[in-house]
This record gives C-alpha cells, sequence and structure tokens, in this order.
C-alpha cells in the first residue's frame, strides 16, 4: 500500500513514517525541512513542501491509497490555519487523483469537556489555561478542520489524543467513540493506531480517542518531561 504522511518530521510523524515502513508499505513522507530528516529507506521517499501550497499536496497525494497526517504546530497567539487549510488543500488533492482514505490528529481538549479522570486541579485549573489562552488558536482551528472533515465524503477519521508522551515501544491503548479512561497518550501509541486506521473500517467519518492504558507517567512527570525540550 502507498501512504502519504503529512507533517512527517514532527515527532508524531517521524513515529508514523517508521512504523509505516517497518508494516512494508511504500511511504512519501511531506516535511517543509526534508533536508533534516533523519530517515532512509529503500520504500521511503521524502519530499519537502508545506502543506498549506496546493502545489505541494497534489503530487504527494497522486497515487496514494491513504494520507495520514500528523500535522501540528506550537501554541501561538496568531490566528492559525495549518489544519484547516492543510485539510482543504489535502481533501482537494484527494478529491482530484481519488484517494479514498483520510487519517488526522487533532486533541481531545477541543471539545472543552471536562477529563473522566483529571480531577480538580487539572479540569479546573490546568486544562482551561491550556484551552482559552495558552492554546486556543491551535484548538480553534482544530475544530475548523474537524467541520471541514464532516462536510466532506472523504473515508475520513479524526483520532484524538490526550496528552502527548514518551515511551520507548508501543504499549497497550484504547480507541474509542467516547473518551475512554485515562488523559494521556504515548506518541509511539497514536501513531500505531493511525496506521491501523488504514485497514480498519470501525471508525470511518468518526470521530475517536486514543489512550494509552498502560505505563503513563504522572501528569506532574510529564509536565517536567516536556518542559525539560523547549
Amino acid at each position: 500500500m502507498r501512504i502519504t504522511i503529512l507533517g512527517a518530521n514532527g515527532p508524531t510523524g517521524r513515529l508514523l513514517t517508521q512504523q509505516a515502513v517497518a508494516a512494508g508499505h511504500n511511504v512519501v513522507a511531506l516535511t517543509r525541512r526534508p533536508d533534516e530528516f533523519p530517515m532512509r529507506h529503500p520504500k521511503l521517499v521524502v519530499e519537502g513542501g508545506d502543506v498549506l501550497n496546493q502545489d505541494a499536496v497534489d503530487p504527494v497525494v497522486d497515487g496514494s491509497d491513504a494520507v495520514l497526517s500528523a500535522l501540528g504546530t506550537p501554541f501561538s497567539k496568531e490566528e492559525l490555519e495549518v489544519y484547516s487549510r492543510g485539510g482543504h488543500n489535502t481533501l482537494a488533492a484527494m478529491k482530484r487523483f481519488g484517494t479514498p482514505r483520510l487519517v488526522v490528529v487533532t486533541s481531545g481538549a477541543v471539545t472543552g469537556q471536562p477529563e473522566p479522570t483529571g480531577g480538580f486541579l487539572f479540569n479546573r485549573v490546568l486544562q482551561p489555561y491550556v484551552m482559552r489562552v495558552l492554546g486556543k488558536t491551535v484548538y480553534d482551528d482544530m475544530r475548523r478542520l474537524e467541520e471541514l472533515l464532516s462536510l466532506s465524503d472523504t473515508e475520513w477519521t479524526v483520532l484524538r489524543p490526550s496528552g502527548l508522551f514518551e515511551l520507548p515501544d508501543v504499549t497497550k491503548f484504547s480507541i474509542t467513540e467516547e473518551h475512554g479512561p485515562g488523559r494521556l497518550t504515548s506518541r509511539r501509541d497514536l501513531a500505531a493506531a493511525m496506521l491501523e486506521q488504514v485497514t480498519d473500517q470501525r471508525f470511518v467519518r468518526k470521530v475517536a480517542h486514543v489512550i494509552t492504558t498502560q505505563d503513563n507517567p504522572s501528569l506532574l512527570s510529564m509536565i517536567w518531561r516536556e518542559a525539560r525540550k523547549k
């Protein structure tokens, strides 16, 4: 199967590319910085380009059986359109070339609903600040993408992870329409869940939550790990 990966040079995109190649797929990876992409493989083609440019999206989608979007962008006070405009360009290319399957990542935070196991501090203080202040423009654009997909007849699936963290291997995770137990998602598990959707029809034209169900760090240790990367 030929798979196009958007946002391939991000932390989830790199893991997704590795897993897709390891599974035997032919992969086209789109990134704005192809020279920085760390992986080379006979089944991998790395293309330079920006999803905001239709002329960059068209050739990487042409001939693919599925598009997996691991697009991400840092929080910003500026208005963003990476998700929505990138999604528009992707859908246009898929329609033009007859590519049927699309899997995209947004976030469990787009709903604004409390996390089932979040607790007072997380649900009343931390999550509202991240959603309404720190990450407002990101989550607004994710919602625009989800609305765009809901109006499309493409075989799309939206995966919503919760707080992302690192594990050395794929572990146990749940994929459910309702928010599952737990508030964290390993990036490797998210990548594995995305790849599963290429052949799994359960969540076609649906939104699903991906939650890692083992080896979760504490919330404070996760925040500390992520803060040290910056």
